[in-house]
């Protein structure tokens, strides 16, 4: 999306403010840090996890305290950044900012049906479309950690036949597997719209009509984003673990940290889970893309996205090494801040600074999931009417550190064929209401947007 000079002014203007004000020196900053790791290890030694059915429920640390006057702050700047972006905007969703784990701001609007009264809440799961790679990627590290695989096995190692030599795990995770998407091809091969396509259909059709595919790529060659691949990978989960995928995630993850109100879709939820809405609010029907998982289809709230984070930081699931594995950066031919890890999108900084993340956007459904690991600081939002000032919640990281003066704005290319979006209106739409005069860089290309 090409921003105009106002937006750019703008933008920046809002985020020099948010930062003026924070009197926290670098030498008081990690020493918080350091308490807050110190805190937390200490809580999660002291807390028995306890057997609920066949699952172990994981007690995770208590958040770390912080002062009063910094709860204000950080209140007073997200408060902002709402009232600006989203509350006047048609926003139709939820965010939570969380600092330390303590919830410094947290709001919902609107309804799950446009124009019911189906009142949105803190219970209310949305679509968070490729939000759910983060879960699939750690599901895949968490049975590499158990020894049932390895990142660098080749994926026909556990699918004979895959005809796609040198593409391995972790070139599926990172996205370097060189395959083509089946959001576009399933479509350029003919496919039946009238079915749904299938996780076991994406992986025959890569198999037995290769001949027939575009743009397949040289595994590790370069970056290319594709949903294929986190098709493939949720495949891998139900061999190794015998389970299917909807239970695995229960009970590794889901079931264990309490997120009642998480869950992996299937078709037979459509009459009972939210619609989603183009940014006019007109409602876009389920698909026949709408039955593959992996690189989608996880329902969940801000308040579980938030004890996913959590559990993240604890130490309760993951060792730092696989913590490492994932937040390694594996993109690097091409200059600038932005790389991919296994499942998570990252930002780094000139100062090193380090901002992970990741967008999601199927159909109306759009979603940001924003961790600054080294603040402790951690960012929300999701809406089940399209709206691309989501993406800017990334700004709000401007309250926390100095992450850049210019957060550069992206979307999933995960829509399926739904053409969501007139892009002309989206633009004018996504402009902030105040005004700057800070210069900008030019934005990116659309091509480099969707990188």
């Amino acid at each position: 999306m090409v921003q105009t000079k106002g937006t750019l002014f703008s933008r920046t203007k809002f985020i020099l403010s948010l930062v003026e004000g924070l009197s926290c020196t670098a030498s008081l900053c990690a020493a918080m840090l350091a308490a807050v790791t110190l805190s937390s290890c200490g809580s999660s030694s002291r807390q028995a996890d306890k057997k609920n059915g066949d699952s172990l429920l994981i007690a995770l640390p208590a958040p770390a305290s912080i002062s009063a006057p910094e709860m204000a702050r950080y209140k007073a700047g997200c408060e902002n950044w709402y009232d600006t972006m989203l509350k006047n905007r048609g926003f139709n969703g939820g965010i939570i900012v969380a600092k330390n784990g303590n919830v410094v701001f947290e709001s919902y609007m609107g309804t799950g049906h446009l124009q019911s009264t189906d009142t949105i809440t803190a219970n209310t799961p949305f679509h968070i479309a490729s939000v759910s790679k983060t879960f699939t990627a750690m599901a895949v590290l968490k049975l590499m950690q158990d020894g049932k695989l390895n990142l660098d096995d080749e994926y026909v190692k556990y699918f004979p036949g895959f005809n796609y030599p040198g593409v391995t795990i972790r070139s599926l995770l990172n996205h370097r597997s060189g395959l083509p998407n089946y959001v576009h091809f399933m479509e350029k091969l003919g496919w039946n719209k009238k079915q749904y396509v299938t996780n076991e259909t994406v992986l025959d059709d890569l198999i037995s009509k290769k001949s027939q595919l575009e743009n397949i790529g040289r595994p590790n060659s370069r970056f290319s984003y594709c949903n294929s691949n986190y098709a493939l990978l949720a495949l891998l989960i139900e061999k190794l673990s015998g389970m299917k995928y909807a239970r695995f995630m229960q009970q590794t993850f889901f079931k264990p940290l309490q997120m009642a109100n998480t869950f992996v879709f299937d078709t037979s939820m459509i009459s009972t889970v939210i619609p989603s809405y183009d940014w006019k609010g007109e409602l876009i029907p389920f698909g026949f893309l709408d039955a593959v998982y992996g690189d989608k289809n996880i329902y969940s709230t801000a308040r579980d996205l938030l004890t996913w984070d959590k559990a993240l930081y604890s130490g309760k699931i993951f060792t730092g090494n696989t913590l490492m594995e994932a937040f390694a950066p594996y993109s690097n031919e091409k200059p600038g801040i932005r790389n991919y890890g296994l499942g998570w999108r990252m930002n780094i900084y000139p100062n090193e600074k380090k901002m992970i993340y990741h967008n999601g956007w199927w159909h109306g459904n759009n979603a940001s999931f924003v961790r600054l690991i080294e603040d402790s600081a951690t960012i929300i939002v999701m809406g089940n009417k399209f709206s691309r000032n989501i993406y800017h919640a990334k700004d709000m990281a401007a309250l926390f550190g100095d992450y850049g003066n210019g957060m550069e704005e992206e979307e999933e290319s995960i829509t399926g064929s739904a053409k969501v979006v007139d892009t002309g209106v989206a633009k004018k739409a996504a402009v902030p209401l105040v005004k700057g005069t800070v210069k900008q860089p030019p934005s990116k290309t659309k091509k480099e947007k969707r990188k």
